[in-house]
């Protein structure tokens, strides 16, 4: 699987719904080894009052119970946080690809210290989205990522 950029579209679109429902513009998704995405999550914090529901963890948890945690790749617009990649490590998910890192350093040391594959894609339409609604929504922002 070798398209980054069609599944990171996947995850952009849950991103946006998670804008137009009020919500923070994070999305993910969670592709099998052919490509084919299997589950998507949107960043539902603000919208369920739920602290831990960022989109990788909403997505894993969408996913359902598998046995191909190890075959898949998971897909955020945004450098997944301490829980969110430790959630990704728990489950073992080998590869990790990330829209942008610009707005938010996740814990990808982690990741890389732990073997998993990380792309960051740098993409325009991630870093625009997620600066808009950091300089939009300071209060949102500085809430969900515990400031």
């Amino acid at each position: 699987m070798n398209d980054h950029r069609a599944l990171l579209q996947e995850a952009l679109q849950e991103a946006k719904t998670g804008l137009r429902e009020g919500g923070l513009p994070i999305g993910s998704a969670l592709a099998d080894r052919a490509g084919r995405v299997v589950a998507r999550g949107h960043n539902l914090r603000v919208q369920t009052g739920d602290p831990t529901a960022h989109a990788e963890t909403v997505c894993i948890r969408n996913a359902g119970r598998r046995r191909d945690w190890h075959e898949l790749t998971l897909v955020s617009t945004l450098s997944p946080c301490i829980m969110c990649t430790g959630t990704a490590l728990l489950y073992r998910i080998p590869r990790v690809i990330v829209g942008e890192n610009r707005n938010f350093l996740g814990a990808e040391d982690l990741f890389r210290s732990r073997g998993v594959e990380l792309v960051v894609v740098d993409d325009p339409e991630c870093i625009q989205l997620m600066a808009e609604f950091v300089r939009q929504h300071p209060d949102l922002w500085n809430e969900d990522i515990g400031l």
